[in-house]
Order: structure tokens, then C-alpha cells, then sequence
């Protein structure tokens, strides 16, 4: 039925039709529904039973639950501080209408440019930013205005993904790219104490907060600022903390993780090496004892939960496109991000958060530790050639 119905809509946006403009559109959309009836037609491919849109659906299904969690969050963080009482549906529908717009901006931003952009090269439109669409409103503070989002979303799509060819051709992942530029570009709108609550009502529901009751750190921040830690590695695994939208709960991050692991869409091997990479140099910051650094006197384990270490580690790190791609590389990869991370968090006090320079220093790096690998292959091979 639905091929039958795209099948007499196709003559509108063929080449003479009357929405011809909108042709990228029209292929983007039967390829999302249907499976593509074309194959390559030159070199050698390997076939498989998914293709990449459903890779994506997947990883959006994946995203969910942290986003849900999320939402819930912020209707909480807004009426915990306010010291009013209200029901789980009051606090989501709350966390829910403030989350909406920037969902809304992003996707509206990035797929606007990326039509202009595929009707410029007469291609269809890409589906890479499906996910990061909706993972850069969930890596940034609730607070962060609508028109500096729309403006990094831009930024990213176009500097850091279709200057490089497109999807699947970039070397930095386009989220981190967007937060890094609201980071550097904005960063009283990015860190602080008054950028984790939302302090507005929204359609009755909610609070209008002043400045004093709405300042909340996150543990990190706390611990930067040599401050002790009120919310405890529970608190953290649950995720009723103060943070980013979709980072703040390890549960939920969890759920996601075992779908993207289930689905095989994410490989086992770089985010187990992130999380081992931070443990082991969160437990070196640990026993080395620095005196006056509340952050390397973080626990280990309190690390991984901590900031967006969690949320990195499962759908970041874990990008085909700018991730190691070689199995063993995969280790080296992962390793060096969660070690990283750490590193970044205890000595650079201007940042505690650590996990996005992290990414974005091993994915220039990934096509090096890929090459590293496939030479020693060879020569291996050669090797046990003769040759």
C-alpha cells in the first residue's frame, strides 16, 4: 500500500514535475520507508539485511530512554528547587514542553540545510543527522537559548559534516562539534550554576525561579570548585541530579546501551575500553593523594557515572563514522578516551567535565590508530609470504 501510494506521487518530483524541488525530499522519505530497490552498481560491496537509516532508528530507540528520563528531570530540578510538590506527570509534562522546541530547532536547522545541500548536488538527503538531530538538544543545559542552538546546529552541519563530503565522510562527530561550539563560543550559557534549571512557567506549569533559588552545580562543577559533593553515586546513577538533558541518568543510559549492543549497531570493545580506560586513571588520581583537588579525590567508580562520561562512552565513542574502526583499534580507541576524560576533569579545573575534548581529540586520531593496525596486517602477511 505504501509503495503503491509513493509509486503515484513519484512523477510530481521527477525532473519536469511540478515539485521537482522537493525531489531530495521525496527520495529521502521513500528510502526511509521502504527498502531501497537500487545496489551498487561498481566495486565490490557486502550486502546486508539492514541498511543505514534503520542504523539510525535504531540508535533514536536507543536514545529514548535517557531522553525520557530527561525530560522528567527537569520538570523535578524545577519544582525541587522551588520547594512545591507536584506529581510525576506535572514534572514530565513540564521537562517534556521545555525539551520540545530545542528538538524542534535542531531537526528543523540541520535537515533544512542538509536539503539545501542535497539539492545542490541533486543527491537525496542524508540520514546521519536523524541521530544528531536529537542528540545535540540532549548534551546541552535546559537553559540554553533556542537561537544559540539554532546557531551551533548550523555551525556543526556545515563545518564539521558536509564541508568533509557529507555523512559518513566526517571526522569529528557533528553533536560534539555543536557543543563545543556553544562551550568556547557562549560558555557562561554552557557552565555555571544557573544553567542546569529551568526558571520559567511554561503554559502554568512549572515555576518562574529567581536567580538565587535556581542555582544548582552539577557534582563535577562542585568539585571544581573545591566545594564537597552533595549528591552521592546513587544519586548519580539514578540521575535526579542537576546536568545536561539526556546525561544525567546511568539507568537509562544503560537501557540504551544494551539495545545499541544488542542490535550489534555499537561495538562492545570501545565503549568496555571507555570505561576501563577511566577507571584505571581515576584510580591512579585516587591514590596519588593530591591534596586540595576534590576532583582526582572523586572515586573511581563515582567517575563513570559523573557528567556526561556515561552518555560518551555509549553513543559518542561508539560512532561508526569517527570512531577506530579496526578490531583491535576499537581497544586503543576507547581506552585512550576514558583515560583522557579523566585527566582532562582533574587538571583543568576551567573544565571538569572532560569527556567532549576527549572525544574530539581521539576521533583525529582514530584514522591513525586504524592505519597503525592495517600496516602491521600487512606486513605480517607479508611476512609469512616470503616476501
Amino acid at each position: 500500500m505504501v509503495k503503491k501510494f509513493l509509486d503515484k506521487l513519484r512523477p510530481h518530483f521527477e525532473e519536469k514535475g511540478k515539485l521537482h524541488a522537493f525531489h531530495s525530499v521525496f527520495e529521502g522519505m521513500e528510502t526511509f520507508l521502504l527498502v531501497p530497490s537500487t545496489t551498487s552498481k561498481v566495486g565490490c560491496s557486502i550486502h546486508d539485511a539492514i541498511d543505514s537509516k534503520r542504523i539510525m532508528s535504531f540508535v533514536v530507540i536507543a536514545l529514548l530512554p535517557a531522553l525520557l528520563f530527561g525530560m522528567y528531570n527537569i520538570g523535578y530540578q524545577n519544582y525541587h528547587q522551588a520547594n512545591v510538590e507536584a506529581g510525576f506527570m506535572e514534572m514530565f509534562i513540564y521537562g517534556f514542553l521545555a525539551t520540545l522546541p530545542k528538538i524542534i530547532v535542531s531537526y528543523a536547522v540541520g535537515l533544512g540545510i542538509e536539503f539545501v545541500v542535497a539539492q545542490w548536488k541533486k543527491e537525496e538527503i542524508q540520514e546521519g543527522f536523524l541521530v544528531s538531530g536529537l542528540l545535540i538538544p540532549m548534551i546541552v543545559p535546559v537553559n540554553c537559548p533556542l537561537w544559540m542552538l539554532a546557531i551551533a546546529v548550523a555551525f556543526a552541519v556545515i563545518i564539521a559534516k558536509e564541508i568533509y563530503g557529507g555523512t559518513g565522510m566526517n571526522i569529528f562527530n557533528p553533536a560534539l562539534v555543536a557543543r563545543a561550539f556553544l562551550f568556547f563560543a557562549y560558555p557562561t550559557s554552557m557552565s555555571g550554576d544557573q544553567v542546569w534549571v529551568a526558571n520559567e512557567t511554561i503554559f502554568g506549569l512549572g515555576n518562574q525561579l529567581t536567580a538565587d533559588a535556581m542555582t544548582m552545580a552539577t557534582p563535577l562543577g562542585q568539585a571544581a570548585s573545591n566545594v564537597e559533593v552533595t549528591a552521592g553515586f546513587s544519586d548519580m546513577v539514578i540521575g535526579l541530579i542537576p546536568g545536561s538533558i539526556g546525561e544525567t541518568s546511568v539507568i537509562a543510559i544503560a537501557i540504551g546501551a544494551v539495545i545499541l549492543l544488542y542490535t550489534r549497531i555499537a561495538s562492545w570493545k570501545t565503549m568496555t575500553s571507555v570505561f576501563i580506560g577511566g577507571a584505571i586513571v581515576g584510580w591512579l588520581f585516587n591514590i596519588a593523594g593530591m591534596e586540595g583537588n576534590l576532583v582526582a579525590q572523586i572515586p573511581w567508580y563515582e567517575h563513570l557515572a559523573a557528567g556526561g562520561f556515561a552518555f560518551g562512552a555509549v553513543f559518542m565513542a561508539t560512532d561508526p563514522v569517527t570512531s577506530a574502526r579496526t578490531e583491535n583499534g576499537k581497544y586503543i580507541y576507547g581506552f585512550l578516551i576514558g583515560a583522557l576524560a579523566i585527566t582532562i576533569r582533574v587538571l583543568n579545573p576551567g573544565y571538569p567535565e572532560g569527556m567532549m575534548l576527549a572525544i574530539l581529540f581521539m576521533n583525529m586520531f582514530a584514522p591513525l590508530i586504524d592505519y597503525c593496525f592495517v600496516q602491521r596486517n600487512i606486513s605480517r602477511r607479508l611476512k609469512r609470504a616470503g616476501k
